[in-house]
């Protein structure tokens, strides 16, 4: 296993390459959980994630005769830019194997960097399988996401950081993929403060490490599913099981619910667009999964912020209608002159905001001579929610509600 020492030469050497990101006060979430809460805004640096620490130290450890090889990764995206990144820095070719369903914005952002990409696989296991066949084939130098001691030693680098700026915290508060940002931290974290509590958060649709820690031994998943694609693991390495097996006091776990409203919160409230494995921490503070006196000094990392686009707009849009902002309706209305109007009329009288509508006569469901209209409103909360439902039912209106 690394110690500190390893890890404190990993930030000189990362020193050319890397943006120390802020490590600040999250107001909103104290208030709301009762603890001091701290972003380590890893969403804010180069390349969008921490991934360029791990795969940056490991590339300028390689001897130069090997970076002439070229080198090789898989990843879903973020540790695949830190690679591509960090071997343009140093000169050298690399190829990068991610899996199909990698959205388009981490393929992009890796091509943008040098990176050849190769799209194979369902998921990363099978990105990861493909990577080392091709490595071995073409004499290319794989670089592991996370089973690499180089690696675990660049991601350790963030808890210099944060407890420099803020000595006394009580908790760091990761996400856990693979393992080698836990890892790291937590070499790191426990040399500076051995009392520090280091507190790993799995998705609950890719929560292979969680069964491990507590069952004291490997438990791969027979699949994983979840929007936080950036820790979807499906097997354990026991390089990294070592390490959080010594150092990781707790690792609890969120669904995808709760990374979402995360997200939300996130981007509301702290003004911050973070991707769903950046967000687990935060939802596990969001939905009292973190159990720790009040008032206690938290870390949070927020790993990275490369989140695709069309996801994102799917989280809001599903936000806005949890949170009674949205309202979807689905009105059956008699198919003659007067019958749009008059509902429209209804919903008007009670404030509500029309921002799209459909009508449907020829639904199999309807009756000869109705029709369905499905029209969503903006609302200003359960309030008006009920305002609107009672005005509808006044009036004899027959309708659902779509979620």
């Amino acid at each position: 296993m690394i110690t500190i020492k390893e890890i404190n030469e990993a930030r000189l050497r990362l020193a050319p390459a890397l943006a120390e990101t802020p490590f600040a006060y999250a107001p909103f979430v104290s208030e709301r959980t009762g603890f001091n809460v701290y972003f380590k805004k890893e969403n804010l640096q180069n390349t969008g994630s921490f991934k360029l620490r791990g795969a940056f130290n490991k590339i300028a450890t390689l001897s130069e005769s090997d970076r002439a090889k070229g080198v090789i990764a898989s990843s879903a995206g973020n540790h695949a830019q830190g690679v591509a990144y960090s071997a343009r820095h140093f000169g050298a070719k690399s190829y990068i194997v991610m899996p199909e369903a990698t959205p388009l914005l981490k393929v992009n952002g890796v091509k943008s960097l040098g990176g050849n990409v190769i799209l194979q696989g369902a998921n990363y296991d099978e990105a990861y399988d493909y990577a080392l066949s091709y490595a071995k084939k073409h004499n290319l130098i794989f670089i592991h996401p996370f089973a690499d001691d180089m690696v675990i030693a660049g991601q350790g680098t963030l808890a210099l950081e944060m407890l420099e700026q803020i000595g006394d915290l009580d908790a760091i508060i990761s996400p856990i993929g693979g393992g080698g940002l836990i890892s790291g931290i937590s070499v790191a974290a426990k040399a500076l403060k051995p009392d520090i509590k280091i507190i790993g958060v799995n998705a609950r649709g890719a929560n292979a490490m969680k069964n491990s820690f507590y069952a004291k031994k490997l438990l791969n998943s027979q699949s994983v599913r979840t929007i936080a694609d950036g820790i979807a693991v499906k097997n354990v390495s026991l390089a990294t099981f070592e390490y959080i097996s010594a150092l990781v006091n707790e690792i609890v776990e969120v669904d995808d619910e709760e990374i979402a409203n995360a997200i939300l919160f996130l981007i509301e409230k702290q003004k911050l667009v973070v991707e769903g494995a950046g967000a687990v921490g935060v939802a596990a503070l969001l939905h009292n999964r973190v159990d720790l006196k009040k008032g206690a000094k938290i870390g949070v990392i927020l790993s990275g912020g490369n989140i695709d686009v069309t996801m994102l707009s799917v989280i809001i849009e599903k936000g806005l209608v949890k949170s009674h902002r949205k309202m979807l309706l689905k009105v059956t209305l008699i198919d003659k002159p007067g019958s749009l109007q008059k509902l429209s009329e209804a919903l008007s009288s009670v404030s509500a905001n029309i921002v799209h509508i459909d009508y449907d006569r020829t639904a199999k469901t309807l009756d000869y001579g109705d029709a369905y209209v499905s029209v969503a409103l903006e609302t200003k909360g359960e309030e008006h929610q009920n305002q609107i439902r009672a005005k509808l039912n006044a009036n004899g209106f027959i309708y659902q509600e779509e979620a």
